[in-house]
């Protein structure tokens, strides 16, 4: 009778579909960020894509160079990953770390080599052409506080072309299929629009941002900030250095 009674007694217990179904451990990984950077948001996107749950530490890029924080990075950059003690810079390092760590499958990162070597492909074509770009003109003009300098702020463009006609051949931009490539370059993107450009002249990747953006749970509360931030920073440039229209 005794038995009876515990059978029913937990008959009765509502277990809710979470507890009785998923074995997901929530990781806490601690990232060094700041909401101005693009890599930085790139690294937060891709973790909110992946699962992963980032404890994001503040850090102002002038105390990059701090004796405190060359502890964390020698290399004098934000974003840092600490996962557990590990520590990881430079975010597309990071973004193929934590797909590869704790993703659930490899649709992000394929395991395939030659999917991968597309994705790892446009890595270097963001980071050493087309953000790249973007970064000589803003670092020279806007953080060294120098006048606008046309060369330099049309080395964009090339970039950008590029650009539109890779994502006018496919969806994505490594391919069919929303990746790693598309969260880094999604970062990129937004920063170039942030100081003016206008992406509409380039229609393909107009469209691919749309599509991409949609593919990112919250990406307008990951990156707005950030957005913000660089424009104001850019108007106060702006109107101190260049002719008004």
């Amino acid at each position: 009778m005794l038995s009876l009674t515990k059978q029913f007694l937990r008959s009765q217990i509502q277990v809710p579909p979470s507890a009785a179904f998923s074995t997901e451990v929530k990781r806490r990984i601690t990232l060094y960020q700041h909401p101005i950077s693009p890599p930085c948001r790139a690294v937060i996107m891709a973790a909110k894509l992946i699962g992963v749950d980032l404890e994001l530490k503040l850090v102002q890029i002038k105390d990059c160079k701090t004796q405190e924080f060359l502890k964390i990075n020698p290399l004098k950059r934000i974003p840092v990953l600490d996962d557990g003690g590990f520590l990881l810079s430079e975010s597309r390092a990071i973004l193929t770390y934590l797909s590869d760590k704790y993703g659930k499958d490899d649709s992000l990162y394929p395991q395939d080599l030659q999917a991968r070597a597309i994705i790892d492909q446009m890595f270097y074509f963001d980071m050493g052409t087309l953000y790249q770009a973007m970064v000589d003109y803003w670092n020279y003009c806007v953080l060294k506080d120098n006048p606008h300098d046309e060369e330099r702020y049309r080395r964009v463009f090339g970039p950008l072309n590029l650009f539109n006609e890779t994502v006018g051949v496919s969806k994505f931009a490594a391919g069919p299929k929303f990746t790693l490539a598309d969260v880094s370059l999604l970062a990129s993107v937004s920063a170039i629009d942030a100081i003016g450009v206008d992406l509409t002249k380039y229609p393909n990747i107009h469209s691919w941002s749309d599509r991409s953006q949609k593919m990112v749970p919250n990406y307008e509360e990951i990156n707005s900030k950030g957005v913000e931030l660089i424009k104001e920073k850019f108007r106060v440039w702006e109107d101190k250095f260049r002719p008004k229209k």
